[in-house]
Parts: structure tokens; C-alpha cells; sequence
């Protein structure tokens, strides 16, 4: 059949339908020579082929060889969920309320919000996905980057499987660097070679990762022999796995790698060599940093005393020092800062006169150089999780700035939480909200662990309570609410209970807020006993909640 009419001589490509569709999505200025030939406009041929496809689609397929007969779906050894637990999660899949629209949201649980809790609980009781789930499971995921690590971990070898025969959930082969295919173990030495120089970069990732986590020394092997010929960017990927199981052995292959010719390995090299405190490089930027950072007793008490480097030289570039500073920044406290940041913490005590972290943070910096030298070595506990010069920079969370003496915003204040056990975290920021209440704390919290301790849940509860009687603005604290909703112990449900009521309005509150807080501190509440319930039924054996019978009980009997 001709799908042109007579005297045309347009070429119609036989273009799968998904190249018609993208096509005219983009347009066809932006598909030249896709569809059409002389004397026709491309957007006219684009429609006639689009018409003779459509006609192709509607009459069916010719006869042919039936394809190849897909191999079946690998087993999932894995315990199957509880029934009452494969319910929820069907509950939870088929809940799309979450996110769509704005304004207010009611009394009701946003399911979707706890999907991810649900998933990571699922998983560490180690159960299978029910098969019938996994359609809806990877099309949330598809949705959510965020949810992905969870809902494909759950899914397990059945969605790679899935993810094979339909192109919207590629995105699970991409998520695991293998597609799924079995790594040979380090004990099969000729296998691990082969895939090492003759696989795909995924499968290369994949192998090099899974040989870091059990034998370091056979990875880093592994990638020296080849280091000379690999592509600049596919070094940097490989570089970054030796994260797992650093250690000093790593040292001289980092230390070559200080060389590459590439700057971002370069400077992935010097921040990995930079997290062994007793590394070579560590060592350099130690004498480059206590060069710069001195002990000054001149004065009527002891003071620190800063004088910044007035160079950048090849060495400390070499070493992962940035020698230009971004828009705005002066060169010299810019390389102060990094020297800072890069240096061992134990440089400083016998530096500055055998004092603790505590007592260095305490002492003045001359010359309008404590923020610079503060905020670098807040960088630095980061970077090295030290607890004990977290603790110094943090200070009091009742202070009256709540930042210590060395932290200069609330992202370095988490960072230096995350370094601290999460007992002590919780703890601190309780004080923190406490004493300063909620306005500053969401990111605080962020870091912290999941439930919250009950000083913590207490602590937040207290302050969403005085929000609420001090006529507050209801909708700025929507954000901390929600962290709540997903955070808070559900042990805390019953303490909830006498916040549920209408408060009465005072005239300065805004118009409203009363009725907001009551909503607010509903969904809450039931979203916190929904969130023990749905503990409950992941617990296997759990019993099923009793039904009334349908029939008398002489019947049934």
C-alpha cells in the first residue's frame, strides 16, 4: 500500500512510533531530515507519516517468527510480606495526593510521605515485594528519585528483570552499576581480570565497588594496572570508590595521582589523602597551616595570631590547594581556609600551647580573623567527624546566638551535629529549640536520627504548642510539622491528644491560625497512630484485626 497520495515523493521513514511522537514534541526545525524530501515541507511529511503509522498500528502485525520467549523472572528467596502488611503497601502505592496541589492539607495522612518509612522498615525485616506490587512500586520510584534506593532494594532481582522489558523503569538498570548481572567473587582471579578489561564501564563500577567493600588491596590493584589508559572522567569515578575502605595502603597510589593531568582528580586525590591524618600530604599542609596560625603572648592575655599565605605555589597546588578564589573572596584568606580545613585537628593543641579544642575555640584571633580561621576548622571536624572539636565549635545550644564560638551558619552547625552520637545530637538540638525555639531549627533536624529521642520529640512538641498559643503564623511552621509527621516517636500520639482542640483566637494571631493548629496537630496525631500501626503489621505472625462475622454464631458453628 502507498501511504502517499499519487505525484509526492515524500520519503516516510519507517520510524518507530516513539520517534513520531518525539519528533513533534520537539518540532521538526529541531529534527531536520528526520521526515521529508524535496519540494514538502517537514512538518506536512511528519503528519503523513504519522498517518500511515497510525494506520500500520490500528491494522495489526504482519505474520511473523514469534520473537524468542523471555526468560523467566529469577525467585526471591526473600520471607513474604505479612497480608495485613502487603494491604498497606497497596494502600500506600495507590495513594497520589501527596505533593499535587497547594493550600492547605487537611486532617488527613499524606500517604505517599510514608512510603519511604515503610519501604525502610520492609526491608530491614528482610521481606520480598508481593510480584502484583511491582508495577506500581517502580512507577512511584520512577516519580521519586528520592525513593529509589529503598523501593528498588525491596523490589530486588524481579524489577531488573521488569526494568528489561520496559523502557519507563531503565531507570532501575541504571541504578545498579552491574544491570544486575553477577559479579564474579575475588577468589576467581581470571574472571575478575576479564570483566575488568573487557567490560562495560557500569560493570567495571560495579566490580571495582564490590571488590572495595571485602578486599581494598585486590581493587586498587586492579585500577593501578590500568590507571594510564583510562579516560580522565571514568578516573574520576574510579578514584572515588577507593572512598570505601581507605586507608594508608591507599597512599602512594593517591599520591600519584596528585600528578594526573586532570584538576577534579587532582583535587579528589588531595581531599582522599586529606582524611588520613597521618598521610604524607597531611603532614604538608600541617607545617603550611601552623606556618600561618600562631600563639601570640604579647598582649595582656594570649591571643591567636593569623597571617595568611601571600602566595599559592605550585606545591600547594599540587597538594589540591585552589589557587584562584571564587567572585567576591580575597586570595589569601582564601588559601588560608583551605590550608585550615585540610590540616590534621591534632596540629593544634601542640601549637597553640597544649590547650583542649575548647580552650583554642575560647581564645581571641587578632586582626578580624576569627570567622576565616573559625569556619575552617569547622570545615575541617566536619570533614574528619572529630566529636571532640564539634563539640568546642557547637558550644552551648543555649547560647545567645546558639552558634558556639566557631560556627558561622546553620549548615555548618548540622555538619558539626553529624559528627556527634546521635544521642548527643538529639540532645543538643532539644536544647537549641528550647531555648530558641523552631524558626532555626529545621535544618538542625534534619541530622538528626529517626524516631527522635523522646527529649528531642518532647522539645519540638513544646515549641509547636507555645507557636500556637503565642498567635503565630500557622503556615511557617508547616515545614517542621511535617518533619514531625515523619520523625516524631509514635509513642507521643497520646501526649497530643490535649492539643487537638480549637484554641481561642487572640486578635493578633492571624486570621484562621487556630483552626490551622487543630488540623494540624490532628493529622498528627493520626498520622503517628497510623505510623505504630503499620510497625505492627510488618511484625511477622502479626494477628489480623478481628471482624465482626457475617453469619450468627449458631450458623458458624
Amino acid at each position: 500500500m502507498n501511504g502517499t497520495p499519487a505525484g509526492r515523493d515524500t520519503v516516510l521513514t519507517a520510524g518507530s512510533w516513539e520517534d513520531l511522537v518525539t519528533a513533534a514534541l520537539l518540532g521538526t526545525d529541531r529534527r531536520p531530515g528526520a521526515y521529508g524530501g524535496s519540494g514538502r515541507q517537514a512538518p506536512l511529511a511528519l503528519l503523513d507519516a504519522a498517518a500511515v503509522a497510525t494506520v500500520r498500528r490500528r491494522a495489526g502485525l504482519r505474520p511473523a517468527r514469534a520473537a524468542r520467549r523471555p526468560e523467566p523472572a529469577p525467585g526471591d528467596p526473600r520471607p513474604a510480606l505479612p497480608a495485613a502488611a502487603a494491604r498497606r503497601l497497596a494502600t500506600l502505592l495507590a495513594d497520589r495526593s501527596a505533593g499535587g496541589a497547594g493550600g492547605r492539607r487537611g486532617s488527613s495522612p499524606d500517604l505517599m510521605e510514608l512510603l519511604p518509612q515503610w519501604l525502610a522498615a520492609a526491608n530491614a525485616h528482610g521481606y520480598a515485594a508481593p510480584p502484583q506490587a511491582l508495577p506500581a512500586l517502580l512507577d512511584a520510584a520512577r516519580g521519586r528519585t528520592d525513593l529509589r534506593p529503598a523501593a528498588l532494594a525491596f523490589a530486588g532481582p524481579r524489577a531488573l528483570w521488569l526494568a528489561r522489558l520496559n523502557a519507563d523503569w531503565r531507570f532501575a538498570l541504571r541504578a545498579d552499576p552491574g544491570g544486575g548481572a553477577a559479579l564474579p567473587g575475588p577468589g576467581d582471579t581470571e574472571a575478575v581480570r576479564r570483566l575488568w578489561q573487557e567490560g562495560l564501564f557500569a560493570e567495571r563500577v560495579a566490580l571495582l565497588g564490590a571488590l572495595r567493600a571485602g578486599t581494598p588491596a585486590l581493587a586498587r590493584d586492579l585500577l593501578t594496572s590500568t590507571w594510564a589508559t583510562e579516560r580522565a572522567e571514568d578516573r574520576l569515578m574510579f578514584l572515588d570508590s577507593l572512598r570505601t575502605g581507605l586507608s594508608a595502603a591507599d597512599e602512594p597510589f593517591l599520591e600519584q595521582a596528585l600528578g594526573d593531568r586532570s584538576r577534579n582528580v587532582r583535587a579528589t586525590a588531595a581531599e582522599l589523602l586529606a582524611s588520613l591524618p597521618a598521610s604524607a600530604l597531611a603532614g604538608r599542609m600541617a607545617v603550611r597551616a601552623a606556618a600561618c596560625v600562631a600563639l601570640d603572648r604579647t598582649g595582656n592575655s594570649p591571643a591567636i595570631t593569623v597571617e595568611a599565605p601571600h602566595a599559592c605555589d605550585s606545591g600547594m597546588e599540587r597538594d589540591g590547594v585552589v589557587g584562584t578564589p571564587p567572585a567576591g573572596r580575597g586570595e589569601r584568606s582564601w588559601w588560608l581556609g583551605q590550608l585550615v580545613e585540610a590540616a590534621p585537628l591534632g596540629t593544634w593543641p601542640g601549637r597553640l600551647g597544649g590547650r583542649t579544642p575548647r580552650e583554642i575555640v575560647a581564645l581571641p584571633v587578632t586582626d578580624g580573623w576569627q570567622g576565616e580561621l573559625h569556619a575552617a576548622w569547622c570545615r575541617a571536624a566536619a570533614r574528619q567527624r572529630d566529636a571532640e572539636w564539634s563539640r568546642a565549635l557547637l558550644g552551648s545550644p543555649s547560647a545567645p546566638e546558639a552558634g558556639g564560638p566557631g560556627a558561622v551558619s546553620l549548615a555548618e552547625r548540622a555538619k558539626l551535629l553529624a559528627a556527634l552520637e546521635p544521642a548527643e545530637r538529639g540532645a543538643w538540638v532539644a536544647g537549641f529549640i528550647a531555648t530558641h525555639g523552631l524558626s532555626e531549627a529545621f535544618q538542625l533536624l534534619g541530622v538528626c536520627a529517626v524516631p527522635w529521642a523522646a527529649p528531642l520529640g518532647r522539645a519540638v512538641v513544646d515549641a509547636l504548642n507555645i507557636a500556637r498559643d503565642a498567635g503565630s503564623y500557622p503556615w511557617s511552621f508547616s515545614g517542621v510539622m511535617g518533619l514531625a509527621e515523619r520523625c516524631l516517636d509514635p509513642a507521643e500520639a497520646g501526649r497530643l491528644e490535649a492539643l487537638l482542640a480549637i484554641p481561642d483566637e487572640r486578635e493578633d494571631a492571624a486570621p484562621g491560625a487556630g483552626g490551622y493548629w487543630a488540623e494540624a496537630f490532628q493529622r498528627l496525631v493520626t498520622t503517628l497512630r497510623l505510623r505504630a500501626e503499620m510497625a505492627r503489621e510488618l511484625i511477622p505472625d502479626h494477628p489480623a484485626p478481628t471482624e465482626p462475622s457475617a453469619q450468627p454464631p449458631e450458623a458458624a458453628a
